[in-house]
């Protein structure tokens, strides 16, 4: 279960690995319903056989965008919580690339560095994260990205230093 912490421990976690989710199994099943979500049925998601035949895959693979959507169960999963936070938005990545395609029924994890964390307005902190996906038993990551998170908190609890 991730720590709580408070507004003003962020900055001494920034340049630090702040936390590992659980692994997380990418079954056929969580591909096919975000092929209806997303309206993308393209073979090399949908149709095991048809993929072990046709792809260097042996068989299907999660889309990209459905490893990078894991990555909210992954925060949610390790993250410390900020205590005095009231909401969280997702405010986009500046740089996402997909290393190694994840085939159905890998395992895949999240592991997060704090690159920066900012003070944005009276009640926003922006922290920026370093995230690497890995899937386990392969050599490289599933994918890398930086990415941008928003944390509103009532201006009353932001910390003097700040």
């Amino acid at each position: 279960m991730p720590q709580e912490i408070s507004l003003s421990d962020v900055k001494n976690l920034v340049g630090t690995e702040v936390g590992t989710s659980d692994w997380i199994t990418v079954t056929q099943e969580t591909i096919d319903k975000f092929a209806g979500a997303t309206d993308d049925h393209q073979f090399i998601h949908t149709d095991p056989v048809r993929a072990a035949a046709e792809t260097p895959f042996g068989g299907t693979i999660a889309h990209g965008f459905l490893s990078l959507s894991l990555l909210s169960a992954m925060n949610y999963n390790c993250l410390p919580r900020i205590r005095e936070q009231t909401m969280g938005i997702n405010y986009g990545f500046d740089k996402v690339r997909f290393m190694t395609p994840v085939k159905s029924g890998a395992r895949v994890r999240g592991h997060f560095t704090m690159a920066e964390a900012r003070f944005r307005g009276a009640g926003m902190l922006m922290v920026t994260y370093e995230v690497t996906v890995d899937i386990e038993d392969e050599r490289k990551p599933a994918l890398t990205a930086t990415w941008l998170t928003i944390i509103q908190f009532d201006p009353k609890d932001r910390p003097e230093d700040a």
